[in-house]
């Protein structure tokens, strides 16, 4: 009666601890946001892993780790990697 069906892209926000993705894209009417990720090297191809979901997320790209605010979290979406 359900075909099964699997999450291949979602918001930065629904990862898993520990789950990577490669960023899609950034959206946020903020300005302040976009250039921040950008200035960050959260730009569209790079791969993230989610580190940390609490007390703030943190994401892994290559050998950096980098905080987040939760609106940056919002605003990133990502391809999720099989691991």
């Amino acid at each position: 009666m359900f075909s099964p069906f699997s999450v291949t892209g979602c918001s930065l926000e629904l990862l898993r601890t520990g789950e990577r993705g490669i960023v899609i894209f950034s959206k946020s009417q903020d300005e302040t946001i976009l250039k921040k990720l950008r200035l960050m090297g959260v730009t569209p191809g790079t791969t993230i892993t989610l580190e940390q979901k609490f007390p703030s997320p943190i994401i892994k790209i290559v050998n950096t780790s980098l905080a987040l605010d939760i609106a940056s979290t919002y605003a990133i979406y990502v391809r999720v990697i099989d691991n």
